[in-house]
C-alpha cells in the first residue's frame, strides 16, 4: 500500500486549505443556497470583449503567444496604465502577461524570495499571500491591522515588522476582504519608511478600478517607488472576465526579466483567446467599468444600511466588492455564525478568520452579485439574528 505521507512534500501537506474554497465547497449538492462567498462579479463579460475573442478563434488564432504575451497587449496595457494611473512603463521590457493575476503574484513571490527571506503581509488579506511565500521557501511577517486603525497598515506598525531579512512587503489595497483603501498621504506615509530599506513592494492593485468617491492611486506614483515596485493587476474584477484567466505585472526590467524565467517554463504563455479579449477590453472596455462600478455601488450602499438595520455592524467599504461584518456579541465564533447561517438559514458567506487570525469576530459579504439576491440573503440573516439573540 503506497503511503503518500512519504511521497508528498512537507511544503505541500502542510498547506492549510483555503477558508475560501471551504465554505464555497460546502455549497455542493445543496439547494436555495444564497452564496455570497466569491469574489467573482455576477456580469457576463461585456459582448464586444467576448466577440473578440470568438473573432480570434474564427481567425485561427489558436497557438501560442509570446511568451511575454502578444505585442499589441503589453502596448494597451501601457496605455491604460498611463491612461487610468499616470503610470509609465515600456511594454517590451515591463510588462508580463500572465495567467491571471494570481500567477503574477506567485512569479513576483518566487523571482525574490530566497529561503529565510522575510515577506511582510498585513492581515486580513487575501489567503494566497502567505502560502506562496512558504512554499517559496521565505517566512511571512503578518502585521494585525486593527478595526481602531480602519484595517489599515500603519507607518508604525510596519517600521516595526521591518528586520535585515526583509525582501518584500505586501501592499494589498483596495483590500480582500475589508473593502479598504489607502489615500495618497497613507501611502506616502508607508514609503517613508519603505525607503529606508532595501525591500521591494509587491502592490497588488486588482481591485483598483473599484473605489467608489476617491480614485485610486498606485503607490508606484510616488517618489522614488517605481523603480521598488511590482505592480500587479488583472482583467477579471473591472472587466467581468474571471473565467478567461489574464492579469499582469508591471515592474523593473530586472525583476520582470527574472518573473519571464519562471513564466516561460511553468506556463509558455497566457490564454491565446483572453489576450485577444483583453486587448479590446482595455481599448473600449473604460465605459464598462464604470457601469459596473456604479452597480457595484448600488448594491454597496443597499448592502450596508440593510445589514445596520437589522443590528449587524459593518464599516462603509471604499473599494472592491466586499463587506466586513462583525459577528461579535452572540456568543459564538465567527466560523459557527457562518457555518450556522448556512445551515439553518441557507446562506453563505466566509468567517473572517479565513483572511488571518484577527478577522476572527468578522465575516466578508461579496456584492459582487444581484441586488435581488442580497435581499434576499438579509431577509435570511434577519431571522438568523433574531434567532440568535432569542436564544
Amino acid at each position: 500500500m503506497m503511503d503518500y505521507s512519504k511521497a508528498l512534500s512537507k511544503t505541500a501537506r502542510d498547506l492549510k486549505p483555503s477558508g475560501i474554497r471551504k465554505f464555497f465547497d460546502m455549497l455542493s449538492g445543496r439547494e436555495g443556497i444564497i452564496s455570497l462567498t466569491v469574489g467573482q462579479p455576477d456580469f457576463a463579460t461585456p459582448w464586444h470583449i467576448r466577440d473578440a475573442g470568438i473573432d480570434s478563434i474564427a481567425e485561427g488564432h489558436t497557438f501560442y503567444t509570446s511568451n511575454r504575451g502578444t505585442k499589441e497587449l503589453r502596448d494597451e496595457i501601457c496605455k491604460y496604465l498611463s491612461r487610468r494611473f499616470s503610470l509609465s512603463y515600456c511594454p517590451e521590457t515591463e510588462i508580463l502577461v500572465t495567467v491571471g493575476a494570481s500567477e503574477a503574484i506567485d512569479l513576483a513571490i518566487r523571482a525574490l524570495v530566497d529561503p529565510g527571506d522575510e515577506v511582510i503581509v498585513p492581515i486580513p488579506s487575501f489567503v494566497c499571500y502567505g502560502p506562496l511565500v512558504e512554499m517559496a521557501g521565505g517566512k511571512v511577517i503578518t502585521v494585525e491591522c486593527t478595526p481602531e486603525e480602519g484595517f489599515k497598515l500603519t507607518p508604525e506598525k510596519l517600521r516595526a515588522a521591518i528586520t535585515e531579512r526583509t525582501k518584500l512587503i505586501v501592499i494589498p489595497y483596495p483590500s480582500n476582504p475589508t473593502g479598504v483603501i489607502l489615500e495618497k498621504g497613507e501611502l506616502e506615509a508607508l514609503c517613508n519608511v519603505i525607503r529606508e530599506t532595501d525591500a521591494i513592494v509587491l502592490s497588488d492593485e486588482i481591485y483598483a478600478e473599484l473605489t467608489y468617491g476617491k480614485k485610486h492611486t498606485s503607490i508606484a506614483n510616488l517618489p522614488g517607488m517605481k523603480e521598488r515596485c511590482i505592480v500587479i493587476n488583472g482583467f477579471s474584477k473591472a472587466y467581468a472576465m474571471t473565467g478567461w484567466r489574464l492579469g499582469f505585472s508591471a515592474a523593473p526590467e530586472e525583476i520582470t526579466e527574472a518573473m519571464f524565467k519562471i513564466h516561460q517554463y511553468g506556463v509558455m504563455c497566457a490564454p491565446t483567446v483572453s489576450q485577444y479579449a483583453a486587448t479590446e477590453a482595455l481599448k473600449n472596455g473604460d465605459d464598462d467599468i464604470e457601469m459596473m462600478k456604479t452597480e457595484y455601488d448600488r448594491r454597496r450602499r443597499y448592502l450596508i444600511k440593510a445589514l445596520r438595520d437589522i443590528g449587524l455592524d459593518c464599516q462603509m467599504p471604499e473599494g472592491a466588492f466586499y463587506v466586513f461584518m462583525k459577528t461579535e456579541g452572540f456568543g459564538i465564533t465567527s466560523e459557527e455564525f457562518c457555518e450556522r447561517l448556512l445551515e439553518e438559514h441557507n446562506v453563505a458567506i466566509v468567517p473572517g478568520n479565513a483572511f488571518g487570525d484577527c478577522g476572527e469576530g468578522y465575516a466578508r459579504i461579496s456584492y459582487a452579485y444581484s441586488l435581488e439576491h442580497l435581499k434576499e440573503a438579509v431577509m435570511r440573516m434577519e431571522k438568523f439574528v433574531i434567532s440568535l439573540k432569542n436564544s
